[in-house]
């Protein structure tokens, strides 16, 4: 299965940062979020990934571009960069196939994922966005989507109420309540899992946003599952929320490091209050 990511925002509330970098490359302990993220995905068996390009674009694609330079060893001679040659590495490597989909500076996250559409098979794929770290079990996600046999399932975390909420009735959503008067607790956390058909939906306008019209729409149609998590999540969105994911990433057992194993992760953290909105990106 396929992972696309949401990495062409902005990041307006993380200007300070985000003037010279694109918010998925805002670096936690030396490395992009978005590397965070995929490392995450990849500790549960999918390596393949579609970057959903815009702002600041080419700062993604330089990244993965240098890895090799930065991460390992190498040799070439001066005046013949063509025969340089990259040592092998002592260590374990990321074996991810990434597709870089340029999706429009300015367009929302409907008309991205609609873009980057043509880089897509098979019968379903992963939706996440490049700012959200969590400890979500992506295994057993994919086998509750299929369990439900709805076209889309969207991972439903606890967060305070004044924010919008998925209004829940068993394991299906039936409405999104932007200012629900009766909290029930969760907000689209990302960690999507869609079947192909759910592009049939989308259109290229550049100002779809996926979280308002298609969403809504399969969740008026019942076809939206709330799969939900009640482990760590954690939305990167502003200086506080980057400076408390540093922190947690310091102490060597950040709850979101999945690939380290299990004895590593800190239950303290996860069951802390780390819940921040994903509001909508791009």
């Amino acid at each position: 299965m396929q992972v696309v990511i949401l990495c062409g925002g902005q990041g307006t509330r993380l200007r300070e940062t985000t003037e010279h970098l694109p918010k998925p490359m805002v670096p936690i302990g030396g490395k992009p979020i978005l590397w965070h993220i995929m490392k995450h995905c990849a500790a549960h068996g999918l390596r393949e990934f579609v970057l959903c390009l815009g702002y600041k674009s080419f700062e993604i694609k330089r990244w993965f571009l240098e890895y090799h330079l930065r991460e390992r060893d190498f040799t070439f001679r001066l005046g013949r960069p063509d025969q340089m040659e990259i040592h092998q590495a002592d260590r374990d490597e990321e074996d991810w196939l990434v597709t870089f989909a340029e999706t429009g500076e300015h367009a929302m996250t409907g008309a991205r994922i609609k873009r980057a559409s043509p880089h897509l098979r098979g019968k379903n794929f992963l939706l996440t966005y490049g700012d959200g770290l969590s400890d979500v079990d992506i295994g057993e996600l994919t086998r509750f989507h299929k369990r439900q046999g709805k076209l889309s399932t969207v991972t439903a975390v606890r967060t305070p109420g004044r924010f919008g909420e998925l209004r829940l009735e068993g394991d299906t959503v039936r409405a999104f309540e932007e200012k629900p008067e009766v909290t029930q607790g969760r907000i689209n956390g990302g960690f999507f899992v869609l079947q192909s058909e759910v592009i049939d939906r989308l259109d290229d306008t550049a100002d779809l946003i996926w979280e308002r019209g298609p969403l809504e729409g399969l969740a008026a149609d019942g076809q939206l599952a709330a799969y939900r998590h009640d482990g760590f999540w954690y939305a990167m969105d502003t200086p506080r929320d980057h400076a408390e994911l540093e922190k947690l990433w310091a102490t060597g057992r950040a709850p979101w490091a999945t690939w380290q194993g299990p004895n590593k992760v800190n239950k303290t953290a996860q069951r802390g209050h780390y819940h921040t909105p994903i509001r909508e990106r791009a």
